[in-house]
């Protein structure tokens, strides 16, 4: 599956910003993944965000413009949704998700 470049570079450049992480990219869920210190934090999947946030933040999250649940297997997943990137209208909608993404990475289990 392709994915929308122009929001790959957004959130690339976005996180260019932050030294301070290890930051490096992945092709996964059919689109790109940006690993922060090897944690899966946020994917750019067609033209969406797959954000992975606090399952505590639920009721936040959903109430934000653009918030698509992620379902799999007919099921929705706690704590991932998706985000139109036509919804990410300005700097402040990227800043928004991807820093949800990031608060949450510091808490997140690796993969195995």
């Amino acid at each position: 599956m392709a994915f929308n470049t122009k929001l790959a570079d957004e959130v690339r450049e976005y996180l260019a910003d932050f030294p301070q992480f290890e930051i490096k990219e992945k092709r996964m869920f059919g689109g790109l993944a940006f690993m922060v210190n090897k944690k899966m934090c946020v994917n750019v999947s067609g033209d969406r965000l797959m954000c992975r946030f606090n399952p505590e933040r639920e009721a936040e999250v959903t109430e934000k413009p653009g918030y698509e649940p992620m379902v799999m297997k007919g099921k929705e997943l706690s704590g991932y949704c998706y985000v139109n990137a036509e919804r990410i209208r300005s700097p402040s909608d990227l800043k928004y998700w991807v820093d949800l993404c990031l608060d949450f990475n510091k808490a997140a289990k690796k993969s195995k």
